[in-house]
């Protein structure tokens, strides 16, 4: 069990490390502007930024569930298919 755990939870949380650390780094730039209007509009940018990167990746995500929802549908339905025409009683 611990094998398997190992397994998922390693490269797990590479990942998460991995895809936190450009976010930190950009976030530990603004926090070192002395001028409060330049810092906030530091912010401001970084906000944007992050908003437009999450935007695309959500309805990607979701079309491609959604595909494979359907395709996984139509396998089911051929294999039911497959199923019924086989002859139970002979």
């Amino acid at each position: 069990m611990d094998s398997t755990l190992m397994k998922f939870a390693l490269p797990a949380l590479l990942a998460l490390t991995v895809s936190a650390a450009p976010a930190a780094a950009i976030e530990q730039n603004c926090r070192f502007i002395q001028a409060k209007s330049d810092r906030e509009a530091c912010y401001k940018r970084q906000e944007e930024e992050l908003a437009a990167k999450r935007k695309p990746a959500a309805p990607a995500a979701e079309g491609k569930t959604l595909e494979s929802m359907r395709q996984m549908r139509q396998d089911h339905d051929a294999v039911y298919r497959s199923i019924n025409n086989i002859c139970r009683g002979c």
